[in-house]
């Protein structure tokens, strides 16, 4: 049998054994696990994962490759990936390189052969905690030494965000979306484009005025990694601009929207990292099956004295999944709607925003 080469210490003491595959660094990360079946690639590259190593509850992982085309930021960011089974022989006619290679490239570091059941129920019923990925010679004790002194990153938004202003643009355009970039999924904006978006991506510090200039038809708040309350500008932005174009934000931005409010946030015990999260819309009654990933809430009880409506619920647990401020044109999910590779249920969302632009421009023609 193979030796282990590789570890996971948690901060409740727990060790979990297996090998190295990707970048060979020492890191301390917080650990979370992710539920989704598919999607390995598009997980690896979510600038959600800022900072994180993620668990994956499905066991086999890496069989069918990388292709550069589904990548979801130019340069992933996520902490390391621990998985049950590693495959580094893909079968797929799109794989251009394999994940390891991949992870290496990004110095992403990666461990395999782990009992991921144990880990999954383990951050389940204790919550997500610090997690030292390091070589088998480190002790435990050393260990637990290296994660009482790490502190968790605040501000990743700003690691994360563009720097400059990039545009999208689509052969006849019917509307022009102005994108604050929290942490954005390169999905995001393919949707937007396929529905006849030009899209205008600004970095998270952009002021309201210098966004004004661009005359936007709508403004997204995008999905981003961390705290909502560690980016008070953007809740600025949003006080500012409700009222005057429809506004859609996407989980960081439904957090950040609901901040803009006054409503409060608050820090789930092991988040919400997966593709198979039922979500009641309340007004339809319909549910979605719909893609997570946030370690953050709004609490309910705050959004009563705002102008923003409950939406819709999470069925698992409760949580607020959406609201909205009709009269304002505001309304954010907690969820991604833009999800790839799935699932699809809540791509009317994108419908919703540009029926919103388009009332709005019929309103300036009136």
């Amino acid at each position: 049998m193979k030796k282990f080469d590789r570890k996971l210490i948690l901060s409740d003491g727990s060790e979990y054994f297996g090998y190295g595959f990707g970048a060979k660094q020492e890191t301390v990360t917080e650990i979370v696990f992710n539920t989704s079946l598919t999607g390995y690639q598009e997980i690896l590259s979510d600038p959600s994962y800022t900072g994180q190593t993620v668990v994956m509850a499905y066991p086999l992982i890496g069989n069918y490759g990388i292709a550069e085309e589904d990548f979801e930021t130019e340069r992933p960011t996520i902490g390391g990936l621990a998985v049950r089974d590693y495959n580094g022989k893909p079968s797929n006619f799109r794989s251009q390189c394999t994940l390891a290679e991949i992870m290496e490239e990004y110095q992403i570091p990666g461990i395999y052969g782990i009992d991921t059941r144990k880990l999954v129920r383990s951050i389940r019923n204790l919550g997500s905690q610090k997690a030292l990925l390091t070589d088998m010679d480190t002790s435990l004790q050393d260990g637990l030494c290296k994660l009482h002194l790490y502190h968790m990153p605040k501000h990743t938004v700003s690691q994360v965000s563009r720097t400059r202003i990039g545009r999208y643009s689509v052969p006849d355009e019917k509307f022009h979306v102005a994108a604050v970039d929290c942490g954005m999924k390169q999905n995001i904006v393919r949707r937007l484009n396929q529905k006849g978006c030009s899209v205008t991506v600004f970095p998270w510090d952009t002021s309201a005025n210098e966004i004004e200039k661009w005359n936007p038809d709508g403004i997204l708040i995008s999905n981003g990694p961390g705290n909502p309350v560690d980016v008070p500008s953007v809740v600025e932005l949003v006080r500012k601009w409700r009222g005057k174009v429809p506004i859609f934000g996407i989980c960081l931005g439904h957090q950040i929207i609901s901040l803009a409010y006054g409503a409060k946030t608050y820090p789930l015990k092991f988040g919400h990292h997966g593709g198979n999260h039922p979500v009641k819309n309340l007004l339809t009654g319909k549910i979605e099956m719909t893609s997570q990933n946030h370690s953050y809430a709004v609490d309910e009880e705050s959004l009563a004295d705002t102008r923003l409506k409950i939406t819709h619920r999470n069925l698992l647990d409760r949580t607020v999944e959406g609201a909205a401020c009709e009269q304002d044109r505001v309304f954010g999910v907690q969820y991604h709607p833009e999800s790839a590779p799935g699932p699809q249920d809540s791509g009317y969302l994108f419908d919703r925003f540009i029926k919103m632009m388009e009332g709005t421009k019929d309103g300036e023609k009136n």
